[in-house]
């Protein structure tokens, strides 16, 4: 039986390293964005880390399994597919993808009792759909260094 991601991404050996890669990528996707949606996305980044220190961090620790498991029924089916590129094939559901990653980030924002981070969140969720799309790419081949 082929291996899981959770079972892949998430060892005692391999959950570090897929976390600091996460840290990158968020922390180059954030830098990488103009315009006014870029500039709340910054807002409310910068807004996070100066007040709740390590927040970001502690947050995809946190949401790391649920991601991965919103992640697996693609990768199951990617796996199947003959497709090469894992980055690739997310980004063709790139809609699709985008909904399920965000029902986790969703989720967590209801159940947050931070006002500030609660703000932050509301402030970008609006174009959040695209900005998360636009980094299925590089997430896809986060996934694919490790399981791939």
């Amino acid at each position: 039986m082929v291996a899981t991601l959770p079972e892949i991404l998430l060892t005692p050996d391999t959950k570090p390293q897929v976390t600091a890669d996460c840290m990158t990528l968020i922390q180059q996707e954030v830098s990488a964005k103009s315009g006014v949606s870029g500039t709340a996305v910054k807002l409310a980044y910068k807004t996070v880390n100066a007040f709740a220190s390590g927040y970001v961090q502690s947050m995809v620790e946190t949401l790391l399994p649920d991601m991965i498991a919103k992640l697996e029924p693609y990768w199951a089916d990617f796996g199947t597919s003959g497709a090469g590129d894992f980055g690739d094939y997310l980004v063709k559901r790139g809609d699709e993808v985008s909904d399920a990653l965000l029902s986790v980030t969703d989720e967590r924002a209801a159940a947050s009792d931070r006002p500030t981070i609660i703000k932050a969140y509301r402030s970008v969720r609006g174009s959040a759909a695209k900005h998360v799309a636009a980094a299925l790419s590089a997430v896809g081949a986060l996934v694919q260094k490790y399981a791939g």
